[in-house]
């Protein structure tokens, strides 16, 4: 198997020689470029083409999300994963958001953390474990957030469609024919809007959808 080519980017040079120097000591991993900026780390990816970009966040010259975007939109992007002390959730979520496929606090061990760039280099990804577990709890209560604010988000648009039918006091028949549907479809579509929304009848339907659907 060839080498996987890193290039590490970090603003403190004691630790960023330290990591080169623990990931040299595997045979299969080999350290082409360091950087102390965003806009190096750019210029050195653009010009080595390393199979894998360690990324720290909080880096001069924009910092390390910055480098992120910029270097995802190169036409041959690498693998980028961030190493970092930040545990801020949103840093988190920006930084997978724009294309990184780890995360990964400078707490980590050495031995684990070739472990990772292994794994990373060969598409998976990675998250330290102790930010998983609080952006999946994150996740959730967003999801569940978003549902109390807006109880129809679960609806599809032609579910929507209907509903706001309903709420003008327009039966199935002409739901139908306004949809170019058949009115047995149209039953259908009321059945699963009325089990998604937990509401026993159409009249309740119509009531939330006046509340929450946007008039045309």
């Amino acid at each position: 198997m060839d080498q996987i080519r890193i290039v590490i980017a970090d603003d403190h040079p004691l630790y960023r020689e330290g990591v080169a120097r623990s990931l040299m000591e595997d045979a299969g991993l080999s350290v082409v470029g360091q950087a102390q900026d965003a806009p190096s780390a750019v210029e050195l990816t653009r010009r080595l083409s390393p199979d894998l970009l360690l990324l720290d966040i909080s880096m001069p010259g924009g910092g390390g999300l910055a480098a992120l975007r910029e270097v995802r939109a190169l036409p041959k992007p690498p693998v980028i994963a961030m190493l970092t002390a930040s545990e801020e959730d949103d840093e988190v979520m920006q930084a997978l958001k724009a294309g990184a496929l780890g995360y990964v606090l400078k707490g980590v061990g050495a031995r684990d953390l070739i472990g990772i760039v292994k794994d990373l280099a060969r598409g998976q990804s990675y998250v330290s474990p102790v930010l998983a577990a609080r952006l999946l709890a994150a996740i959730r209560d967003g999801g569940a957030a978003a549902r109390q604010a807006n109880p129809l988000a679960d609806l599809s648009k032609r579910e929507e469609d209907i509903l706001r039918l309903v709420a003008e006091g327009r039966s199935n028949k002409e739901i139908g024919l306004s949809l170019d549907l058949q009115e047995k479809t149209v039953k259908h579509y009321m059945t699963s809007i009325l089990q998604k929304l937990h509401l026993r009848n159409r009249v309740e339907a119509a009531v939330l959808a006046r509340e929450h659907l946007k008039p045309r």
